[in-house]
């Protein structure tokens, strides 16, 4: 786990430096589709340990629950989501501007929820090609960012069973494999 840890901060190292140079556009180099392609593996790697060896094992075994009001009640544990976003806002925090969340066409979160037509239309073919992901230029402010969204699949049954109980869901049932949403991995092409 600290070698994945380590392979994704020296990544967000590498491409904030580009960044802050305005070189990640004009470079020769790794081409930033490959380095978000980098990027999904490992947080998607990590994330998917933490569900399966964590909270999963976790439920099975009676112990300690994950919950979204972790935060407060300190007995539980992050929810998967959570888990990717805290790590998210965390990576920001080395100086980077590369950027990473989760979004669903079926948020039980509504800042989960698609932020553009793009960003639906993106959710619509991961779902409906879930191998390939959907990658293209956005600007957010006056930032441009190279942006990929590759397919979130549920890969437990935890996954699945807190989606489809849960009372803020827009679907319930959901199954192993299927598409929930997309994970959105943004990285700025020039210095700000």
């Amino acid at each position: 786990m600290r070698g994945k840890l380590a392979f994704v901060a020296t990544c967000l190292i590498l491409v904030s430096g580009l960044a802050k140079t305005g070189l990640a556009a004009d470079l020769p180099g790794i081409p930033p589709e490959v380095v978000a392609d980098y990027l999904h593996a490992v947080i998607e790697a990590d994330r998917t340990f933490y569900t399966i060896h964590v909270v999963e094992r976790m439920q099975k075994q009676g112990g300690t629950p994950a919950s979204e009001t972790w935060r407060k009640d300190k007995t539980t544990l992050p929810l998967p989501a959570q888990f990717l976003r805290e790590a998210s806002e965390l990576a920001t925090l080395t100086g980077t501007r590369v950027r990473y969340r989760l979004m669903s066409l079926w948020p039980i979160n509504p800042q989960n929820a698609p932020a553009s037509n793009s960003e639906r239309t993106s959710l619509e073919a991961v779902r409906l090609h879930p191998e390939r992901s959907v990658s293209g230029t956005v600007t957010i402010g006056s930032q441009s960012y190279f942006q990929a969204v590759y397919a979130d699949r549920a890969v437990t049954q935890a996954c699945i069973a807190c989606h489809n109980a849960h009372p803020q869901s827009p679907k319930h049932d959901f199954k192993i494999g299927d598409v929930m949403g997309g994970m959105v991995i943004e990285i700025p092409l020039s210095k700000e």
